[in-house]
């Protein structure tokens, strides 16, 4: 649908950086950018100020959110939980194409990182933990998913810009072996723990707030 594609657009814009934080959105810029109506616009706005990415302030202006150290923790904590629950229920579903398709991406996330092209890195990432949700067919868990994993990548794309990502590798090839074992709980566990590698970026951008609001004073 023309709606959800809109919606992608300027998701992965926000994602990526091409619309920067605090930039200002102007629905009829927008729509001309995109080719098309003012329409979709408004609503993928409305999409992503829900999931975080933009803020709107009634009778003034709507702007790409700044990167909020409270909201990517709290949004960190659902994806994290979604994706460990979705392992749970995938693990004996999960065919040997499955494993596959997730060992292929494992790959490409490597290549990415190694040759230092976050977007790729990223694209291979959500391949690779997409499988366990489509197979699981849980799906409140994908629409929620849907909307806060955005808020996690915009940090992420920073560590996988760098070398810092490496561990990912490894923690990813032992989700897929113990998914392949049928192990349903120490998949689950290793998928949770995937979604922790982020704790640095998060607290530096914890101290980063706090170092702002202590100048502020």
């Amino acid at each position: 649908m023309l709606r959800d594609d809109v919606y992608r657009r300027l998701r992965d814009a926000i994602v990526d950086g091409t619309l920067e934080p605090g930039e200002q959105l102007r629905d009829q810029e927008l729509a001309v950018w995109l080719g098309v109506s003012r329409t979709p616009v408004r609503e993928a706005l409305l999409r992503l100020q829900q999931a975080g990415l933009v803020a709107a302030r009634p009778g003034r202006s709507t702007t790409v959110a700044s990167l909020d150290a409270r909201a990517v923790r709290d949004a960190q904590s659902v994806v994290a939980s979604l994706h460990e629950l979705a392992v749970r229920e995938a693990v004996g579903l999960l065919t040997d194409d499955d494993l596959d398709r997730m060992r292929a991406a494992n790959t490409r996330f490597d290549a990415a990182l190694r040759s230092g092209d976050p977007d790729a890195a990223l694209e291979a990432d959500d391949e690779l933990h997409a499988v366990p949700v489509v197979a699981a067919g849980n799906a409140a868990v994908a629409a929620v998913l849907e909307q806060y994993t955005p808020v996690l990548r915009r940090v992420e794309r920073l560590r996988f810009a760098s070398l810092s990502g490496r561990g990912s590798v490894a923690l990813h090839a032992r989700l897929i072996d113990l998914c392949a074992q049928g192990d349903t709980e120490a998949a689950a566990k290793v998928s949770f723990e995937t979604w922790q590698t982020l704790e640095p970026l998060l607290d530096a951008l914890t101290n980063d707030a706090e170092h702002l609001a202590a100048q502020g004073d």
